[in-house]
């Protein structure tokens, strides 16, 4: 293709609309729910996961979450000495299975959405930008908080689960059934938001803007009362641990909330008018 003609195809308009997560990002301060219900769930079964370890893959679909705490050396090897054997997909199973109902359990009582949410959706939609949603929830998890995420005024457009797709994040599929559900095109006219690095890697590999989110979300990993009992010097130190984080994965932008992050739509808007891409 020639320059004139790839010139003519860049896209440079607005943004359309943006594809938000949901735990850490738009609901539940801190990302706590799954914490609480993948320890419970590993406890269980007589091994101990760290918050930490339980954090590090948050993002994926909780199979594949599961998975991957199973996959850490030291969680392995707990297993190994408590069951005599190493772990299988039966166990990957059973886990999930265990899992699930003290997820439902628990999703509910973090439906609260963080604080500056409901402002920023509204900034959002007077600017004719939809609002679509992905996550690492399957959709019987989203079945429960949808509802109570809805009551306290919070309510996407469009919310797509792994479950639903071939694969979760990072693949790209759950942001492309957005598009098609939100009838929006071209890819560059969308902004990816989530708390993880497998958000911003999902949102790349869609080929969308992404900016990533610091302080509300798994990378800090702690409620607005512990972060607001942190000394000044400390929290500083974290929020720039995690943006370095977020940024090394690739994202083109971070904020601290997501009410932080509605004046980088603008900014995105002036990149877009002056020719720029996400990719």
């Amino acid at each position: 293709m020639s320059n004139a003609a790839s010139a003519r195809r860049r896209y440079s308009g607005p943004i359309k609309a943006v594809i938000l997560d949901w735990a850490g990002t738009t609901v539940d301060y801190g990302s706590c729910a799954p914490v609480a219900a993948l320890t419970a769930a590993f406890a269980a079964k007589c091994i101990t996961v760290t918050t930490e370890q339980a954090r590090r893959p948050m993002g994926r679909h909780k199979k594949d979450h599961i998975r991957d705490i199973l996959r850490m050396p030291e969680v392995a090897a707990q297993w190994l000495d408590w069951h005599d054997r190493p772990y299988t997909e039966a166990d990957i199973d059973a886990l999930f299975e265990a899992f699930l109902p003290l997820q439902l359990k628990l999703i509910v009582q973090y439906a609260d959405p963080i604080p500056g949410v409901i402002d920023a959706i509204r900034r959002l939609r007077r600017q004719g930008v939809k609002i679509g949603s992905t996550t690492g929830y399957t959709r019987a998890m989203m079945d429960a908080l949808a509802p109570e995420a809805a009551r306290r005024g919070y309510a996407p457009d469009v919310i797509v689960c792994p479950d639903e797709v071939h694969a979760g994040r990072p693949y790209p599929w759950m942001c492309y059934q957005n598009a098609i559900a939100l009838q929006v095109y071209p890819m560059a006219a969308f902004v990816k938001i989530g708390d993880t690095p497998l958000d911003i890697e999902e949102g790349l590999n869609a080929g969308m803007w992404t900016i990533g989110l610091t302080r509300c979300g798994n990378e800090l990993g702690l409620t607005e009362t512990e972060i607001n009992a942190l000394p000044a010097e400390t929290l500083a130190q974290r929020l720039t641990a995690a943006r370095e984080r977020l940024l090394a994965a690739g994202a083109h932008y971070t904020a601290e909330t997501l009410l932080d992050a509605i004046p980088l739509v603008d900014e995105i808007n002036a990149r877009l008018r002056q020719g720029h891409s996400p990719i």
